[in-house]
């Protein structure tokens, strides 16, 4: 009986098409539900992801990058006599009132103050030698592209950040913030644009270590040593994910997500379940005469499940490469979207579960097989 289920689709495939464009909907709407949630929040660990850094200093407790505290200098000095750590630089993150032309209001932006050396550690995979230059000239600034025109000021504008004046001296992809505008200068001009602490301390310091290292082990004896002084050591996959995890659920905004995508299953559930409901209703008499010649009701409920898995299957492809020509656009326009393959794996079971769901729904028309029908 399993050719069957095939056989039929194969020659039936205009009866059961619309089921298999509701599942490849339903997965289209998840996938790029994840994309975008984990575009959007992966932004809030940017400065993470885009370095190349092993290990973050920051103070205790700090959920996310823009929660940080000025850090004692104790902290550098516990990450240089660590046998482990191969060398260590110092971040500044500081808040900013952006005032540009008068028709665009003030923005709030947060200064991102990196080493000029072109081998530094934070956003290296977004800055070039070349950036780094540029920031070196006093109070010149680098922004993402894309917020260009939110604030304003085209390359070589210039604005007042914090009261002072701040000139563009160039633009780079990879850097938009989330709830704010990314603006990445030197770590002398982020110093001088600190109203709150003078400059005196940073919030962050970042280590590389030596090859062959274990960053957590490391960061458990700094975090050993740092008992009561004000720092707090994390790898940098874990302060990512503690960044993101912290925008998704204890901003609220995530569990809207989270809400969206039990409405997107639920729906897609049942419109697969009639569309698939109809094409079996459609072929009741097919049904009816194979239980006439003796197949049972449970063999032709198998035959119904496989046909829901398989249309299921179909709907998930269809669905996987329809998300990824949309990422890719998505991408060309500097949307926020992010391939997390953990998130599009748990999508990819929820499709299925979807198509076996309405499968087992389906399986209720079987009832009207009875082979007095075909007498009818």
């Amino acid at each position: 009986m399993i050719p069957l289920a095939r056989k039929t689709l194969i020659h039936e495939w205009r009866r059961f098409l619309p089921a298999m464009l509701a599942v490849a909907f339903s997965g289209l709407l998840l996938l790029m539900q994840a994309a975008l949630v984990f575009g959007i929040f992966g932004s809030a660990a940017v400065y993470i992801t885009e370095s190349d850094a092993d290990l973050w200093v920051g103070y205790p407790g700090t959920q996310s990058i823009e929660l940080g505290r000025p850090i004692t200098p104790r902290a550098r000095t516990a990450l240089l006599m660590d046998p482990d750590v191969a060398r260590v630089e110092p971040f500044a993150w500081i808040n900013g009132d952006w005032r540009g032309p008068a028709g665009t209001g003030g923005v709030s932006v947060f200064v991102s103050g990196v080493s000029t050396q072109p081998d530094g550690m934070i956003f290296s995979d977004v800055l070039t030698a070349k950036d780094r230059a540029l920031l070196r000239e006093p109070f010149g600034v680098i922004v993402d592209q894309a917020d260009l025109s939110k604030l304003g000021v085209p390359i070589g504008g210039q604005a007042l950040i914090n009261g002072k004046l701040v000139r563009i001296v160039g633009v780079e992809h990879g850097l938009r913030a989330l709830g704010g505008v990314n603006v990445v200068a030197s770590l002398d001009t982020a110093r001088a644009l600190d109203n709150d602490y003078g400059g005196v301390e940073v919030a962050y310091y970042v280590a590389q270590l030596k090859p062959g290292a274990d960053a957590e082990a490391v960061a458990a004896r700094i975090n050993e040593a740092a008992r009561g002084q004000g720092y707090a050591a994390w790898t940098s996959s874990a302060f990512a994910w503690r960044a993101v995890l912290f925008w998704m659920f204890e901003t609220g905004a995530g569990l809207g997500v989270v809400f969206l995508a039990i409405v997107v299953f639920i729906v897609g559930a049942v419109i697969t379940s009639q569309t698939l409901m109809g094409a079996i209703a459609g072929s009741v008499r097919e049904y009816a005469t194979l239980h006439a010649l003796g197949v049972g009701l449970g063999a032709l409920r198998r035959v119904v499940l496989e046909q829901a898995a398989w249309i299921g299957l179909f709907g998930l492809i269809a669905g996987l490469l329809l998300s990824l020509g949309l990422v890719a656009l998505a991408m060309i326009n500097d949307v926020p979207v992010q391939v997390n393959l953990a998130a599009w794996v748990v999508c990819a079971v929820l499709v299925m579960g979807i198509a076996l769901v309405s499968g087992v729904a389906a399986v209720r028309a079987l009832r009207r097989a009875d082979p007095a029908l075909l007498l009818r």
